[in-house]
């Protein structure tokens, strides 16, 4: 299974840095999108998912959050981890 964080970030936030920067370094693949640049994704994690705060990270239908939460960075780390070695 192709495991495929996407990562809603806006310039400038600290949160949003902090985030990749924790994936990255865990060499955990991921696809960055700027909310200000595409106005399709803000429309996604404000509409569909409910959430005002970037970053945020989508791992899959059911694991998703905003905002710097280094609880669930570490979850997805595990997560994806578990499913490229399984």
């Amino acid at each position: 299974m192709n495991m495929a964080i996407t990562i809603y970030t806006k310039p400038g936030c600290f949160g949003c840095r902090k985030t990749v920067q924790k994936l990255a370094a865990a060499g955990i693949p991921f696809t960055e999108v700027d909310l200000t640049q595409v106005p399709a994704a803000l429309e996604y994690v404000t509409e569909e998912l409910g959430y005002s705060q970037a970053p945020v990270v989508v791992v899959d239908d059911q694991f998703h959050w905003s905002g710097l939460n280094p609880a669930n960075i570490e979850r997805a780390i595990a997560y994806v981890s578990q499913e490229v070695s399984g």
